[in-house]
Order: structure tokens, then sequence, then C-alpha cells
């Protein structure tokens, strides 16, 4: 037996830990495939942790003609709010009138089409007009604007849905590297020699990891033509259009739950929307972008466009002062030519080549996170021929980790919690039952005070948390856990985040010392 041949044999590789090759690897594994993943950051460290943190039809998209996309995607929202009911809510959007940017009646024929292409089993109330003089949704905006109307979507906590569906991939035995890199992947026949190369987060040399694979699926996002040149060394087709969006986070000022859609006068919309309780997060902007996707930052003229929309409505007006924090992300999107950006669809498109009907490479151009299982459903049709035995479409009535509170009912289930574990403040609880549902119980335990939550590290941040999020979650670093597991990096101090990080570092460097490995165990975490 040759020395390739004795390295472990996998059916598919997933390049990217987004939600698309999140959303592939879990589904795959499902149908019967063995899986790898590795993504060469965090998870969700890319893309999908700086999006505008909506599972929503695409409104806008109406006026593009993307009939398909909307409806795929307002059924798909009725779909992932009963599979993780925990960091997926209903939403309600206000919508104030601008007639110099699209008249009434073309807004209300918008909406109508939005109340019905998800068809019978949305969950979600219908749209209304709203007298924005007479109702307390209009109070924080101007008199200039007394018309308005209302819709639904959903809020999702995005990094938090990646990780889930990896946390389900590993839980039906897929392999999950984080901050592994593929960086060679050639065709031997029938199969993928592949090259991984892991890195270790707090110093210490690299590692090599080699593999064979029967199909490789690229969902690198806006990575995607990296890998081609480089792992694969083939020419990219240049099918990527990448396309920067910014936001920032500002304080909120008004008192109702609801979020608002603004026009511009560009005909582009910004979301407001409420964020971590008492924040605002104001986005996105479409900027075509030619730089490295991991160079990606906000830029003055992006804010003053921001501000300057939010302004045009809002009663009480916002400065740069203001801004809590921004940050910026690269949407992979199809290139179809289109030359305003806010123009480029939204959907996806999948190229598959291969070697004499052997070792396909799948690679993924496009996409939202809305509509990330479909995308992998249909990606993996695109595999069938390859894969014979693999079993059908099987998830969208499988809740996610954490998601599988009785009857959807997240009010019930926080109720329940609070019974278990009545010393906990209620805002600390309602923290965790956001971010972990029924998973909770597992980080809690059965702590009966504070103390037996172990070392405080500011905010609400616990040492429990901490270790579950290291030992299950992949967190390998005080970012990993303070920006895209959680969001306490908005209200943690940077001595406090000097302190996790350096706990982290201690922890990571004994674990290391034992031989211990330092991807998330096999075991099941749900």
């Amino acid at each position: 037996m040759s020395e390739s041949e004795q390295e472990p044999l996998y059916d598919l590789l997933v390049i990217g830990g987004g939600i698309n090759g999140a959303g592939f690897a879990q589904d795959a594994v499902g149908r019967g495939l063995s899986v790898v993943l590795c993504e060469k950051d965090d998870l969700a460290q890319g893309t999908s942790s700086r999006s505008g943190k909506l599972v929503h039809g695409g409104l806008r998209y109406l006026e593009y003609y993307e009939f398909r996309l909307v409806r795929e995607a307002l059924r798909e929202r009725s779909v992932l709010l009963k599979k993780a009911p925990h960091i997926i809510w209903p939403m309600r959007f206000v919508l104030p009138h601008s007639p110099e940017q699209r008249p009434a009646w073309l807004i209300r024929a918008g909406l109508f089409l939005y109340d019905h292409l998800g068809g019978k089993d949305d969950l979600l109330p219908g749209s209304r007009s709203l007298d924005m003089l007479r109702c307390p949704e209009g109070q924080a905006i101007k008199d200039a604007f007394p018309k308005g109307f209302e819709y639904a979507d959903c809020w999702v906590d995005d990094a938090r849905l990646v990780i889930l569906n990896a946390l389900d991939a590993q839980r039906l035995g897929a392999k999950v590297y984080t901050r592994t890199a593929c960086t060679s992947a050639m065709r031997h026949g029938d199969h993928w020699q592949v090259e991984l190369t892991r890195r270790n987060a707090h110093g210490g040399g690299d590692d090599v990891i080699r593999l064979r694979a029967r199909a490789i699926v690229n969902a690198a996002g806006p990575w995607v033509g990296e890998v081609l040149t480089g792992a694969f060394q083939q020419q990219s087709k240049d099918r990527v259009k990448l396309v920067k969006g910014s936001h920032i986070v500002l304080p909120k000022r008004y008192a109702t739950a609801n979020s608002y859609l603004l026009q511009n006068d560009d005909k582009r919309v910004i979301f407001v929307n409420p964020y971590e309780a008492d924040k605002l997060l104001v986005g996105t902007t479409d900027i075509v972008y030619e730089g490295a996707p991991d160079d990606v930052a906000v830029d003055q003229s992006e804010i003053d466009y921001l501000l300057g929309v939010v302004n045009r409505y809002f009663v009480t007006p916002y400065t740069q002062d203001d801004i809590l924090t921004s940050f910026s992300g690269i949407r992979p999107l199809f290139d179809d030519d289109q030359e305003n950006p806010s123009a480029v669809t939204r959907d996806y498109v999948f190229d598959v080549s291969d070697d004499n009907g052997q070792a396909p490479l799948l690679s993924v151009f496009g996409g939202k996170i809305t509509t990330y299982r479909k995308l992998a459903e249909h990606g993996l049709e695109k595999l069938k021929s390859y894969f014979p035995q693999m079993g059908g479409s099987w998830n969208a009535s499988v809740p996610l980790p954490g998601g599988d509170i009785p009857g959807a009912d997240f009010d019930a289930f926080l109720l329940g919690l609070e019974r278990n574990y009545p010393w906990l403040e209620q805002a600390t609880l309602r923290r965790y039952a956001r971010l972990y549902g029924t998973l909770t119980r597992q980080i809690l335990g059965n702590a009966q005070n504070y103390a037996g939550l172990g070392e405080h590290f500011g905010a609400d941040l616990y040492a429990c948390e901490v270790e579950y999020l290291i030992e299950r979650e992949w967190a390998c670093c005080a970012e990993d856990i303070l920006e895209r597991r959680t969001k306490l990096g908005l209200v943690m101090s940077d001595d406090d985040a000097r302190r996790l990080e350096a706990w982290m570092v201690e922890r990571m460097a004994a674990q290391r010392a034992s031989g211990m490995k330092q991807e998330a165990p096999s075991r099941s975490v749900s």
C-alpha cells in the first residue's frame, strides 16, 4: 500500500466555514457522506458574521424581478424560524413613504406580492398601511413622512447560525477543522489528494493534514477565486463580483421594538434594526470592492452615507461621535454584468468540473444567508451522479442544536429556565437562552449561585460559558467569543477583554501540554 493510500479517504471536503460551507457539510453528512470541513480562520469570521443579520425574502429584489429568489427566501424564512427559534425571531419593519423615490401604489403592489409569494406555510402576518403621525412607530420619524407601511421579516444571529450548522455536522460525524487552510489539492484518478495547513491560534508551528476526498466543494465566499488559483492552481473564471457592505452601530433612541426600512434618494434602502437591546444596527452600503477580502474596512464616505440616510428621516439626529462601532463585509455575488452593485443578483450559481466523470470540484458563486439551506440542497443535487448512494433532502424539519424548543415557543422555554435558575439575573438568562437555546442547561449545569459559574471576566461572561465555547464551539481566542459567539465585545471593557485573552492563552497552552486536540470533540452536543 502506498503512503497516499494510507491517508484517510472522505467522500467530500468542504472548503469554507461560512454559512454556505457549514450548511453544505451539515446536509451532506446527514445524507450518509463522510465529510471534512476546513476554514482558514474562525467559523463565520468573514462575510457570515458581517451581514445585516436578517432572514428575509428580500423585498427590494422584487424591483429587479428576482421572483424565484424571493419566493424561495420567503419559504426558507418559515423553515428556519422553526429550526432555530432561539436565534431567529420575527420583527416588524416600518417603511416611511417617500414619494420622491417610489409611488405608494408600487410599494403596495410589492408588499402584496411579498405577503403571498411565501405560500400557505408562511408563519408571519401580512403588511399594512400606517398613519405615521398617529402610530407609536411614527414618533421617531419626522412629520415630513406622514404615510408609512409595515411588513414582517426575521432577525437572525448570523454567526451562531453558522456555528450551529457546524455543530450539527460534527454531531452527525463530520470532521471540522478551523484555522486550517486548504493549501494543495491535486486530482489523482477518482479522488483528490489534499493538504490542509493548520495554524496555531497562539503561536507555534503549523500542522499539515493530508487526506483524500472523492469530491470537493469550494464554498470559500469572497476567497473562492483565490482558492481556485491557489490550492487548485486553476485559472479563476472571474465569476464573482465582490461588493462591500458596511454597517454602523448607534445608540437606540426610540421606544418601539420595530425596525425601519429607509428609502434613500439614490433608490437604495437602508435598514435600521434594534441590536443587542439598546443599540441600532444601520446598513448596508453597496460598493464594488477590488481589494483583498481580508483588508476590508469601513471608509468615511460610507459613514457619511449611512448617517445621511438616518438623519433624513429621524427626528433626533446622529453624528459621527454617536457611532459605537462599525464593521464591513464582502458579499461574493455572482457577476451577472450589472453595473449597479445593488442590482447584482443575490441568487447563487454553481460551477462543476471533473475528470472523466470523477473527482468533481463544485464551486459556489453568490448566495445569501436566508437561502443557505436550499443552496446546499441544490448543490448536492449537482453531485448526486457522483454519489448514487447519497440520501435525499432531510433537514427541513430537523431543529438545529439548541432549537428543539417545544412548539418553537421561546417565551415558554425562557420561563422554564427562570424556574430552574431563579437566582440568575433575567437579562443574563435571556442572553444564554437566545444564544444557546436548550443547550443552556449544558453550560449552567447544576450551578446554584454565581460562584458556581466560575471566574467572572466582566459584563456577564463567566468561566463556565468560556469553557463550553472552547470545548464545544472551536473558540480559540477572546475575539472568537466576544465578536462572533457572543456580542459581549460591545459592552466589555478593553482591560477585561485582555484578561480574558490571557486566561484563554494560559488554558490553551495547558491543553496543548496535555496532548489534547484543539478542535471541538466529536461527542454529541445535543
